[in-house]
């Protein structure tokens, strides 16, 4: 095990607390004659927040602290890019921090304190459309392979979103894969917003305040703004490390983030979706009190500050499975409506598991059944959205999978059904079944394993040897299972069965299956 490296305290790094923000007109990134300073752009350093004067300057951020200095993108202009295809709107602590991790903290930078740049955008059509990862996840440079082929090179150029998101686990303890991450997702060529994980984490950190330094030397900040028209975004790092406990984490947040908290959304306008970007869901999978998902005092100070909106929506990874999460008085929630949270998919599946298709990739289907892949966020004005989940590489994107027998003896009871597997369903979707054009009729919900995914276990269990790098994971009960029963008595042969559902964003989603009555001697 390694042991927790312990650091200065914060009040011995060297200050670095002002700087300018100008209007970047030709895109090179310096202030040339002609380019003016910006005045009223928010700037942080996670905790306070400050406004530019009237020349653009700023002054009183991160001086003589640890912190991460950053620039709340405001709507209507867009940041520069570093060379590693992130988004340049942070500054990290000059002196560096953390030189004896494993994976090296915070590096030392030269020179004086470095300004902000930003470019007026010209006027682009209504709505704003996001790519949401959550899990990439990789413990290897195979494993990014597989993200790059997976993931990212079948929606390069193609995707029409306008910004990024990656709910943390950004990979799997190895912090030194960060750069071929980034240089996968840079092909997709827009803005991208990192949240860190639980497995970004410096493990060898002797407490939580140090426990993200490698990954801020890469990612900039642990908790961000950022604002589009149509939307403001808030990162927020909820991870909170316990080293030497088991568990060796919670969800939760830290004193210094409700305070940006409350000095930012007092000026966050009401008529615009907020969205809150994190890597722990906020809802509790266990149901014992004494090992929370997340601190329940810290989910009421924070869903108090969300109240007044709206128009929220709550983003969050983690579960490598998928549901919708709709809080209410009971987590502490007192909005108007109940609050959604969007508890997504992971990119990396069931952590690049299972068996591998003809393109060398595995399957990698989550525990709940849902196929590995990434979310789209479609934001108009006014708050209102619409989210997808897209199956990796996906033929059919039909927000539906299927699972029917292939044959019945005909004229038996009647004991066997289709089941829909709908990727985005919620507790009150409707799903409807037919077959042969007969009349639609209801499935009934079910809470139970995804029968694809039994059968891939059954696999597993029968193989002599392994059929992956590691089997499938084991089924576990599906949220957004439905079940319908297929009928026994009709004519011998082949039968199609056809599935719909009205999804919430999409609209009405088809899928289609077959199954065959055969006579049997008794």
């Amino acid at each position: 095990m390694l042991s927790a490296v312990a650091f200065p305290a914060f009040a011995k790094i060297p200050a670095c607390d002002s700087g300018l923000v100008f209007e970047d007109r030709n895109g090179n990134g310096s202030r040339d004659s002609g380019e003016p300073g910006l005045a009223g752009i928010k700037l942080s350093d996670g905790e306070a927040i400050v406004e530019t004067d009237s020349t653009g300057r700023y002054s009183g951020l991160g001086g003589g602290s640890a912190r991460t200095v950053f620039l709340i993108k405001p709507a209507g202009f867009a940041a520069p890019s570093r060379m590693d295809g992130l988004p340049d709107v942070w500054r990290n602590p000059p002196a560096g921090l953390g030189a004896g991790l494993k994976y090296g903290g915070i590096a030392p930078t030269s020179g004086p304190c470095r300004d902000f740049a930003l470019r007026r955008e010209a006027p682009r059509g209504a709505g704003l459309d996001v790519l949401v990862f959550a899990d990439p996840q990789p413990k290897s440079a195979v494993d990014v392979d597989y993200y790059r082929r997976d993931i990212v090179a079948p929606i390069a150029g193609k995707h029409g979103a306008r910004l990024g998101l990656s709910l943390g686990d950004i990979v799997n303890d190895d912090l030194s894969l960060y750069p071929a991450m980034n240089r996968a997702t840079a092909a997709l060529a827009v803005p991208w917003l990192h949240v860190a994980g639980n497995h970004d984490l410096d493990f060898d950190a002797a407490r939580d305040e140090d426990s993200l330094l490698s990954f801020r030397n890469v990612y900039g900040p642990d908790t961000f703004a950022w604002e589009e028209a149509e939307a403001t975004f808030v990162g927020l790092d909820d991870v909170v490390y316990l080293p030497g406990q088991k568990p060796a984490y919670v969800g939760g947040l830290r004193e210094e983030q409700f305070a940006f908290l409350e000095g930012y959304l007092r000026g966050v306008p009401k008529d615009r979706l907020l969205v809150i970007g994190v890597h722990i869901p906020f809802f509790d999978v266990s149901s014992d009190p004494a090992h929370p998902t997340f601190r329940r005092a810290d989910r009421e100070r924070l869903f108090a500050l969300l109240a007044p909106f709206p128009h929220v929506l709550l983003l969050s990874g983690h579960g490598h499975i998928q549901r919708h999460v709709f809080h209410g008085t009971e987590d502490g929630w007192h909005g108007a409506a109940p609050l959604h949270e969007y508890n997504v998919g992971a990119a990396c599946g069931a952590f690049w598991s299972g068996v591998k298709d003809a393109a060398g990739i595995p399957d990698t289907t989550m525990a709940d059944g849902t196929p590995n892949g990434y979310a789209t966020l479609r934001i108009e004005r006014g708050g209102r959205y619409f989210l997808a989940w897209h199956p990796a590489r996906a033929a059919q994107d039909t927000g539906i999978g299927l699972h029917a027998p292939k044959v019945l003896r005909k004229g038996a009871y009647p004991a066997w059904g289709v089941y829909a597997n709908v990727y985005m369903g919620r507790d009150d979707s409707r799903v409807e079944y037919r077959v042969d054009d007969g009349d639609w009729k209801p499935m009934n919900k079910v809470l139970r394993p995804d029968p694809n995914l039994l059968a891939e276990n059954a696999q597993d269990d029968a193989a002599e040897r392994l059929r992956g790098y590691d089997r499938s994971p084991e089924a576990d009960d599906s949220q957004h299972l439905w079940r319908g029963a297929l009928p026994t008595d009709l004519a011998l042969g082949e039968h199609r069965i056809e599935v719909r559902t009205v999804d919430a964003w999409r609209g009405e989603l088809r899928a289609q299956t077959r199954y065959r009555l055969e006579d049997a001697a008794p």
